[in-house]
């Protein structure tokens, strides 16, 4: 067994007001042996698209490689825009050395709920994946329902939205269509997605993504 851990700790800024929630980056960033145009930075893969999503929305100019400088762009981002990332997994175990969801075993999970409690501007968790397991709905939900508190329903279309409470404050959730080319498929199934590319050609997943996402950044 491989034993996974997060290579990053929680980035939020004190003025956060949204947290970006994932599970663990891929095993190469843990053993610091990164791919050509990676960032040493969360959700720092070339092969992810959040990154590139957000450069599209906000025309960040934003730098894929492997240097100090493209970290402090995307730091310098989240903090002008009131957004931390903290991911909801801290480690796990793996047979394959791989980055699916599926394939972690042993999970600890980090305790987002404290994190909550300690950003007291933080009203929204985007979740980057929904409820299929391992994914960060599926660990959230876990956590709430081990501390007895309700996972309200806001909106079941797609990206679901619920909604819970945690020191009188509510917190929305929103589970955004998660930023990786293993939820194509999903995305091409999508009843919304296939009336959009009918109208346009050209539309792609990619294109698909960076309309929901502005929605919620």
């Amino acid at each position: 067994m491989f034993l996974h851990k997060h290579p990053y700790k929680p980035f939020i800024p004190t003025n956060a007001t949204k947290l970006i929630v994932g599970t663990l980056p891929p095993p190469r960033f843990f053993n610091g042996v990164l791919k050509k145009g990676d960032v040493d930075f969360c959700y720092g893969s070339i092969d992810g698209q959040l990154w590139p999503i957000l450069n599209e929305i906000f025309a960040l100019n934003l730098q894929f490689e492997t240097t100090d400088f493209a970290i402090q762009q995307r730091k310098n981002f989240l903090i002008k825009n009131h957004i931390g990332i903290c991911d909801i997994v801290e480690s796990c175990e793996r047979k394959k050395i791989d980055a699916s969801d599926l394939g972690m075993e042993n999970i600890i999970l980090r305790d987002l709920l404290n994190f909550i409690k300690n950003s007291k501007k933080v009203d929204t968790l985007l979740l980057t994946g929904g409820n299929s397991k391992n994914g960060p709905e599926y660990h959230l939900r876990r956590l709430l329902k081990a501390e007895n508190i309700t996972f309200t329903p806001i909106s079941k279309t797609t990206p679901k939205i619920n909604s819970f409470k945690v020191n009188n404050r509510t917190i929305k959730v929103v589970s955004l269509t998660a930023p990786s080319g293993a939820a194509n498929r999903a995305v091409g199934s999508n009843p919304d997605y296939k009336l959009l590319k009918q109208k346009n050609p050209n539309f792609n997943t990619f294109d698909f993504r960076v309309l929901q996402y502005k929605k919620f950044f």
